[in-house]
């Protein structure tokens, strides 16, 4: 859109089988469109509201400010809630009462000697005044909106002049996608036509060629777990067969 590309705001899902599939993007001259998966929607809306192609509508007021009583705290403290009397009093190490001098300490040549101190169990904390809800609390403030005067309507948005080129931008994690039976046309009817005459023709028997290979490798999965138990199996009855000798031989 003026010579900008603008990427759609929300997510529209895709399929992430292997099967093939056929997408459509339908644009219509109310600024709406609609995205078909397999001739089925899967996702519509506004050319105005689903990208950023014309600026806000609405926009938050720069004149606003927030009034001087508006309490944005949730919660206070409970003012009924007072320090218990001697909370300070209580320390948070105490000397260690098992402790004792060890017997070669020299006073003069070590210093007077102190035991080491360990945790006071009675000590709580710094003491916090309960919190309580706050009756006043009227949420975060936040501006009022108001009209966008940077907004123009723009009733021309679906009307692509130049449309002769189709582009692809992807992101994958496996490669070998393979994009064919393109057509830009303004008719939805057409479009469609083609759909049915390629991807409808054979969607069925792809499914099922599909469905058959994946049994195939399941079984072919399963065979070789079982032909890897199974060596196993004889791998440990060799085992038992040579302990058996061993033994053999240390009655010999």
């Amino acid at each position: 859109y003026k010579d900008t590309n603008y990427l759609i705001k929300k997510e529209v899902p895709c399929k992430a089988d292997d099967l093939t599939h056929v997408y459509t993007l339908v644009v219509k001259p109310d600024n709406t469109y609609q995205v078909l998966i397999d001739l089925e929607e899967a996702a519509s809306g506004s050319l105005e509201d689903d990208w950023e192609m014309l600026a806000p509508k609405t926009i938050k007021d720069p004149e606003a400010k927030k009034p001087d009583d508006w309490d944005e705290r949730a919660q206070i403290p409970d003012e009924t809630d007072v320090k218990p009397e001697g909370w300070d009093d209580i320390p948070a190490t105490l000397p260690d009462p098992d402790a004792s001098k060890p017997v070669d300490w020299d006073d003069e040549e070590d210093g007077e000697w102190e035991a080491p101190v360990i945790p006071n169990p009675e000590y709580k904390g710094e003491w916090q005044q309960k919190m309580i809800e706050n009756p006043d609390y009227k949420g975060i403030w936040v501006a009022p909106d108001i009209p966008n005067p940077a907004f123009k309507s723009d009733p021309t948005l679906y009307h692509f002049p130049d449309s002769k080129y189709v582009g692809f931008e992807l992101w994958q994690v496996k490669s070998g996608s393979i994009f064919d039976n393109i057509i830009v046309t303004d008719s939805v009817d057409e479009a469609k036509k083609l759909a049915e005459a390629t991807w409808a023709k054979s969607k069925d028997a792809e499914k099922e060629m599909a469905e058959k290979v994946k049994a195939e490798e399941e079984e072919a999965r399963k065979a070789e777990m079982a032909a890897s138990a199974g060596g196993d199996d004889e791998y440990d009855d060799f085992d038992d067969y040579a302990d058996d000798e061993e033994e053999m031989h240390e009655e010999l």
